[in-house]
């Protein structure tokens, strides 16, 4: 079986009752740099949920031949040593699409995790993905104030997260965000919108069904 093959799943008429009844998957990644065409993704973790329920998860290291600039080890706590014995990338990326498959996508700042997960599968397996997502980032900006990283809106719904830039403490969080935003709005509305702040422009890549749209970060008066 082809871990890399075409086997995603694309919405059709009542959206917020089929997201109900859909796998979701929820990610983040640690890299070596900001640039997804040349840096690399050096940590891995993903939740595969349906019902409101964890029912599978997946966490690793991955191999980096590089050297980490001091910044990312300053962020994330990832060193070097590390990632000696970390899975190699095309094992930890075929078990990620295992769990990706069928399932909606969710992350918080989803354009950056999306633009890795698109470039590294180019790389490794000459095809992209087309799944369904959710960007908590987006819905952050029309809800709640500025700041928006996703400490600073766990805080502001008294999530906790212990260990930030730490792959798995980062997605357990976001998890819990997405739930409490399920409460608030229709999720179905978000399905695949990304919104990017107007003074600096739309992200360099996207998915081609992701509905951009430019907005202005809100400040308490």
């Amino acid at each position: 079986m082809d871990d890399y093959g075409s086997h995603y799943y694309k919405f059709t008429k009542d959206t917020e009752n089929e997201m109900k009844d859909s796998y979701i998957t929820v990610f983040d990644f640690e890299t070596s740099g900001l640039d997804a065409e040349k840096d690399r993704v050096i940590e891995i973790a993903a939740i595969r949920c349906k019902g409101g329920k964890v029912v599978s998860e997946f966490s690793t290291l991955v191999r980096f031949d590089g050297r980490l600039p001091p910044k990312i080890t300053e962020i994330t706590g990832i060193q070097d040593a590390d990632l000696v014995d970390g899975m190699d990338e095309d094992t930890a990326f075929r078990i990620l699409n295992r769990m990706v498959k069928d399932s909606i996508l969710v992350a918080h700042n989803a354009a950056f995790d999306l633009a890795f997960l698109h470039h590294t599968l180019m790389r490794l397996a000459k095809r992209s993905f087309d799944n369904a997502f959710v960007d908590t980032l987006t819905i952050s900006r029309d809800l709640l104030f500025y700041p928006y990283t996703l400490q600073e809106t766990c805080n502001q719904y008294a999530i906790t997260l212990e260990g930030a830039h730490r792959a798995m403490n980062d997605v357990y969080a976001c998890w819990e965000l997405f739930q409490r935003f399920s409460q608030e709005v229709d999720i179905g509305g978000y399905l695949n919108k990304l919104s990017y702040l107007k003074k600096y422009g739309p992200p360099k890549w996207t998915p081609p069904h992701a509905v951009l749209y430019p907005t202005e970060n809100r400040y308490r008066s």
